[in-house]
């Protein structure tokens, strides 16, 4: 069985873009991508960098991170009423109380900032889940 990886992003979808990007390149058909954006415009974007499926909304948030082995999104994903009120908090919930391990990339337009951690550019991130820590959970989930 294909593992499921929930790539989660909002706005613009240019993270969950790249992580997308960055996933198929290195496992190609070995997971499954599905690409939950907070718009239609960002699941759009995912869906054209290589995603399986995707869906939009609160509802399909909600529904999908339960059938997931891994979530790969920017940090606010937890976070209610993060990217301009793009995440509700029943998100930011099902997010958090689901099962999946979770890779939050520390990126945010948010007037917050997480204390200790490096701030390194986007691809650098996604390499390093990609490459290290990601493999660990299609292998050992």
């Amino acid at each position: 069985m294909k593992k499921r990886i929930c790539v989660i992003d909002g706005q613009g979808g240019g993270i969950g873009a790249t992580v997308i990007k960055y996933v198929k390149s290195a496992y190609d058909e070995r997971v499954e991508l599905i690409a939950l954006g907070t718009n239609a415009i960002a699941t759009s974007q995912m869906l054209r960098a290589g995603a399986n499926k995707g869906a939009s909304g609160e509802n399909a948030i909600c529904h999908t991170v339960n059938t997931a082995h891994c979530i790969v999104g920017p940090v606010s994903i937890t976070w209610a009423n993060a990217m301009l009120g793009e995440v509700t908090p029943k998100m930011a919930e099902a997010v958090m109380s689901c099962a999946a391990f979770k890779f939050l990339l520390p990126l945010f337009q948010e007037n917050a900032e997480i204390m200790g951690v490096n701030s390194e550019p986007l691809p650098h991130l996604v390499k390093t889940v990609v490459e290290k820590r990601l493999k660990e959970v299609i292998e050992h989930v």
